[in-house]
C-alpha cells in the first residue's frame, strides 16, 4: 500500500527536484579553461624534456634504458662514442602520438635526463609536429629547467 501511495504522490520525482534545486543555489565549480587554470600536481606527466647539467652539457649518457622500458616503443635513440670515450646521443626522438605518458622513461633514467614536465598545452594540427627530436627536447628542458628541478626535488621522497 505504501508503495502505491509513493507512486501516486510522485515522491521520488519531488525528492529529485529538491536535490536539483538545492544544487542550483550552490556556488559553481566550473573553470573557464583558457582564461583560468586549475592547480597541477607536482607528479603530473606532460610534455617531455631533456635536461642539461649546470655547465650546459646534456645529461643523457645514451644508456638506452628509456628506450628499452617504453611499453609503447615511442622512443628512438642512436648514439656514438665521443673523443673522451663517453657516449652521447646523436639522435633522440619521441613520438608523442604513441606515448602513453606512463613515466617509465623518467623512472628508468639514471641521471634524470628525460623528464615529463608540467606543460599540458602542446596540441598540434599535424602529427609530424608531435615527433619530438633531440633539439626540441633540449629546448623544452632549457625553457622549463627551474620548474623541472623544483618538481624533481619535491618528488625526491617518492623516488
Amino acid at each position: 500500500m505504501l508503495k502505491h501511495l509513493k507512486q501516486f504522490l510522485l515522491l521520488d520525482m519531488i525528492c529529485g527536484f529538491s536535490i536539483t534545486f538545492m544544487n542550483m543555489l550552490r556556488p559553481k565549480f566550473t573553470v573557464m579553461y583558457p582564461f583560468e587554470s586549475t592547480a597541477i600536481s607536482p607528479r603530473f606527466r606532460g610534455e617531455h624534456a631533456l635536461r642539461r647539467y649546470p655547465n650546459g652539457e646534456e645529461r643523457c649518457i645514451a644508456c638506452k634504458l628509456c628506450e628499452a622500458v617504453c611499453p609503447a616503443q615511442a622512443i628512438t635513440i642512436e648514439a656514438e662514442p665521443r673523443l673522451d670515450g663517453s657516449r652521447r646521443t646523436t639522435r633522440y626522438d619521441i613520438d608523442m602520438v604513441k606515448c602513453i605518458y606512463c613515466g617509465l622513461c623518467e623512472e628508468a633514467c639514471p641521471v634524470d635526463a628525460i623528464v615529463e614536465g608540467p606543460n599540458m598545452e602542446f596540441a598540434a594540427y599535424d602529427r609530424k609536429d608531435l615527433i619530438y627530436n633531440k633539439s626540441r627536447l633540449l629546448e623544452n628542458g632549457d625553457k622549463l629547467e627551474p620548474t623541472l628541478a623544483e618538481r624533481l626535488k619535491r618528488d625526491g621522497g617518492y623516488r
